[in-house]
């Protein structure tokens, strides 16, 4: 069971270290003005002020009007329900780096549609591998938007 008040927190100290990553990485680029106007950076370095701003707020009246925020924000058949659908994203991220985009796009797909959905197992395969294939000719053919590839592109000449 998860409070409201440490909910608030963990999520404006999440919302904070964006912010601050942000701003860092607008730094690299530069925030200033140019001869062409301004520099690549400034914009995100704003808007990655104005989020750690609201974040920084948020924790302020988080922490001020504690006593509020003793309800409970995720109960134990909640969470379960939540894990179901960040696990198997995590893992995409996993399998992605590991086997490349559309590899990791077939089995997530094919593992959601059987297990969440209970879609029998080959059309929850042959939909994963359709939609692969497709992402693969619309934006590697198509739109030429080189994404993350794995070993078995490699193999079958796709790089």
């Amino acid at each position: 069971m998860i409070s409201r008040y440490t909910a608030e927190i963990g999520t404006a100290t999440l919302t904070t270290g964006l912010g601050l990553a942000a701003v860092v990485g607008a730094l690299e680029f530069g925030i200033g003005w140019g001869d062409a106007g301004p520099e690549p950076g400034a914009f995100p370095f704003y808007i990655g002020l104005l989020v750690v701003g609201a974040s920084i707020g948020t924790l302020i009246q988080a922490t001020v009007g504690r006593h509020g925020l003793h309800s409970v924000f995720l109960h134990k058949e909640e969470a379960k329900r939540v894990a179901s659908f960040f696990l198997p994203i995590l893992a995409f991220v996993v399998v992605a780096r590991l086997l490349g985009l559309y590899v990791a796009t077939a089995l997530y797909l094919a593992f959601v549609m059987s297990v969440q959905g209970k879609y029998r197992l080959v059309i929850s395969i042959a939909s994963g591998i359709a939609a692969a294939v497709i992402f693969y000719f619309v934006l590697e053919v198509a739109f030429q938007v080189p994404l993350l590839k794995g070993p078995l592109e490699a193999a079958l000449g796709l790089y």
